[in-house]
């Protein structure tokens, strides 16, 4: 587990009470960095999201690191987003790939109080993640 994440199981596990960790995700989402209206096309909407979430992600080319710039037009999940950006920060391709990202979000106390449909749309963030290509340096 990484910093990042150990930061958040740490400021979940202060806020017991669904209404409070929801309030948490509401602030989380207002911090995250917003997309440009030119960004916001339709060719990067990702499918399976119940809101409209726009996906771009890659690995940087020198430090092999992934980056992402994801956002949505609702609230809750501007937040999980957030929740999940994070919990990805500063991880090589490999570790994304064994990243479990629905059980942390589960051992944050989320998942089940999220609908199925949210859950799906998390499903389809997390998947966006996985499948991105590794880039390889070529000289």
């Amino acid at each position: 587990m990484n910093q990042a994440q150990q930061e958040l199981i740490d400021l979940f596990a202060k806020n017991k009470s669904w209404e409070d960790r929801y309030r948490l995700l509401l602030r989380r989402g207002k911090m995250l960095p917003f997309l440009a209206p030119e960004l916001k096309s339709d060719e990067v909407l990702l499918s399976g999201c119940e809101s409209n979430v726009w996906f771009y992600g890659h690995y940087s080319a020198e430090q092999q690191m992934l980056e992402l710039s994801i956002d949505s037009d609702a609230k809750i999940i501007k937040g999980l987003i957030s929740i999940i950006a994070t919990s990805f920060e500063n991880l090589n391709y490999q570790q994304v790939q064994d990243f479990d990202c629905l059980l942390f979000i589960e051992q944050l106390g989320l998942l089940n109080h999220l609908s199925p449909s949210r859950g799906n749309g998390i499903r389809a963030i997390i998947l966006a993640i996985k499948q991105l290509k590794k880039s390889i340096n070529t000289c």
